[in-house]
This record gives C-alpha cells, structure tokens and sequence, in this order.
C-alpha cells in the first residue's frame, strides 16, 4: 500500500490550500483515514479523520478552518484548510489503517508567510 500526498506550497495567510493523498488500494478498504501535520520543533498532531462511514472529527484546535473528504472513484483523501496562518506552516501527511495494517504517506509541506 502506498500512500501519496500532494497539493503542499507557499501560501500566503489567509489563503486557503487543498491538499491530496493518492491511494495504491481501494480507499473505503480503509477503516479511517487521517490527516496529521508536523511543525518546526513540534510533534506530529492530528488534524482530521474520516471514517469509512464518513464519520468526521477534528481535535478541538482544528475545528472550523479544515475539511477532510474523500473521493472514493479516484481512491483520494483530501484536506482543505482555509484561511491559512504562519502556524499551520508544517509537514502534513494522510495516514491509513485496516484490519491487514496501518500505513503513511511522505507528507507535503506548507508553508505559510507574506
């Protein structure tokens, strides 16, 4: 299984950015499905998840500028976040678990500054 991530850049703040993550294998094979983001000298946070239900979530600090959705005919995992600021500037990477394992992408990175 492979994960794929794309869509990352230099955005300017209050830009908004849409994100992609390419899937080798069927996606709704995918329990859930997760976006998570990496800053300079932080952890890896979680930013979002989808079910294969279509149950969303998002942590308390990430509701209200991000959406995770998929598109099931081209097996893709998609994040848009809105109004960008300098803190979201980071690593994001789409991750996938299934009964047979759990997998990663690379990650895209963005940055955010004038």
């Amino acid at each position: 299984v492979r994960l794929t991530e794309s869509g990352g850049g230099l955005v300017q703040p209050g830009g908004s950015l849409t994100l992609s993550c390419y899937t080798s294998r069927t996606i709704t094979s995918f329990n859930i499905m997760a976006w998570h983001r990496q800053a300079p000298g932080k952890e890896r946070e979680l930013v979002a998840t989808l079910s294969v239900g279509g149950m969303v979530h998002y942590p308390g600090s990430m509701q209200g500028r991000f959406t995770i959705s998929r598109d099931n005919d081209k097996n893709t995992l998609y994040l848009k976040i809105n109004n960008l600021k300098p803190e979201d500037t980071g690593t994001y990477d789409c991750a996938a678990s299934g009964a047979d394992g759990r997998w990663r992408g690379q990650g895209t990175q963005v940055t955010v500054s004038s």
